[in-house]
């Protein structure tokens, strides 16, 4: 049968939504730098690329985080865990809002970037786990879509406000929206019950022998350091080559969200039925965008569009390959949701790193693009892997039996470290 069914409801359960409400807090402030990147090397007496380390500072926070937090947290409920990281990320921004030390900053972000990884490693599972076994990529869809509404609306907002009122701006807002979210998150998400079953830390990591899962994994990671390696870097990309005004910049930044946006919709509405064909199609044509991205950038109106289409192919694999791990991982997906988050941020990670060094280099404003090329094209070998091997009994591949794999629909799928919701 397929995992699209006639009968499936087309409305997600509405803590999806509650939890996407703190994904989209979480993402302004991980891609807003992207936006205030020359006011705070300013202000703070680095250059462009020395600031652009706040991304990579965030990136690693999260890589190392998610799953020690999930560690850590194994035995709270899941209301305290999220209730828990929105504090401490709220507190990570008082902290950066108030510096005017650049080391200081990283550590800020470093603390922020752990409550992330809390916050999301429980929300996936609690937003998958209500969804059910048949529209999990939808509901990772909408949790990723609070991540791509950042860039639509609290990237460009925060992009502004700093422009006006300094980049401390958006961090003050950022924390007291933060803050705020505890206690909406809090009154949304169910208490567990009283009879569920203890967590085993033992599972979750038996979960991690499955080749699959990892397959999964390092696409998450490689799509997202191809896109990001050139988002990063876009502003110089915008303003020095392409020419447009540095106040057009976050008018820009929203049509990559936008189409950020549109990629996580797409991906996760495909995903469900024809996860391989969805995300092979999408990796492609994100690297082939990115390489456009390079001889046509001279063009104004060509480098709005394609960073919009980036936005859109390379956000369509997320939801699919983050849905199809926690999948495999069956009944311990926990820790694959931390390490997913992981993933995605190891590629931001190197993926930002190499971009600062090539934008550094003789290739200039284009070098981030060359980067992000070939990190989006190296997302195809994992995923043409993972379409061709067979599954666990099976001599058939992903691909053939998209709609049961192995794990799915089980009664221990709906089990995760914290309760089901």
């Amino acid at each position: 049968m397929s995992s699209l069914s006639p009968e499936r409801s087309d409305k997600l359960p509405l803590v999806v939504l509650v939890l996407a409400a703190g994904t989209f807090l979480m993402g302004t402030t991980e891609f807003v730098i992207a936006g205030l990147l020359p006011e705070m090397a300013g202000d703070l007496g680095v250059s462009v690329s020395r600031a652009g380390l706040l991304i990579t500072a965030f990136a690693v926070g999260m890589i190392v985080g998610a799953p020690l937090m999930t560690i850590a947290t194994l035995r709270l409920p899941q209301r305290s865990t999220l209730v828990l990281a929105l504090l401490v990320f709220s507190l990570g921004h008082v902290i950066a809002a108030l510096s005017s030390s650049f080391t200081v900053l990283l550590a800020a972000r470093m603390v922020t970037a752990l409550a992330t990884g809390a916050f999301w490693s429980v929300g996936a599972v609690v937003a998958t786990t209500a969804a059910g076994p048949a529209a999990r990529s939808r509901a990772m869809g909408v949790m990723i879509g609070g991540l791509t509404v950042a860039n639509v609306i609290g990237v460009p907002v925060g992009s502004w406000v700093g422009q006006f009122a300094g980049w401390r701006g958006p961090f003050w807002a950022l924390a007291a929206l933060s803050a705020a979210a505890a206690t909406v998150i809090g009154r949304f998400i169910p208490a567990a019950p009283q009879n569920r079953s203890a967590p085993s830390l033992r599972a979750e990591f038996s979960a991690l022998r499955q080749g699959r899962l990892w397959l999964a994994l390092s696409a998450a990671a490689l799509i997202m350091g191809g896109v990001m390696a050139t988002y990063s870097y876009i502003s110089p990309l915008l303003t020095e080559r392409a020419g447009i005004p540095a106040a057009a910049v976050p008018v820009v930044l929203i049509g990559f969200g936008v189409g950020a946006l549109a990629g996580t919709t797409t991906g996760g509405r495909l995903g469900d039925r024809r996860p391989m064909a969805t995300t092979i199609t999408a990796a492609a044509a994100a690297t082939l965008v990115l390489l456009l991205l390079i001889p046509l950038s001279t063009s104004a109106a060509a480098t709005v569009v394609l960073v919009v289409l980036m936005g859109w192919t390379g956000f369509a694999v997320n939801p699919v390959v983050t849905a199809l791990a926690m999948r495999f991982a069956g009944s311990a997906p926990t820790l694959t949701a931390a390490l997913s988050t992981s993933a995605f941020n190891v590629g931001i990670a190197l993926g930002s790193s190499a971009a600062g060094i090539a934008l550094n280099s003789t290739l200039g404003p284009t070098g981030p693009a060359l980067v992000g090329t070939v990190v989006a094209a190296l997302t195809l070998v994992p995923l043409i892997a993972l379409a061709v091997t067979p599954r666990p009994g099976s001599g058939r591949s992903l691909v053939v039996q998209q709609g049961t794999t192995a794990g799915q629909d089980s009664p221990r799928d709906t089990r995760s470290r914290h309760s089901a919701v």
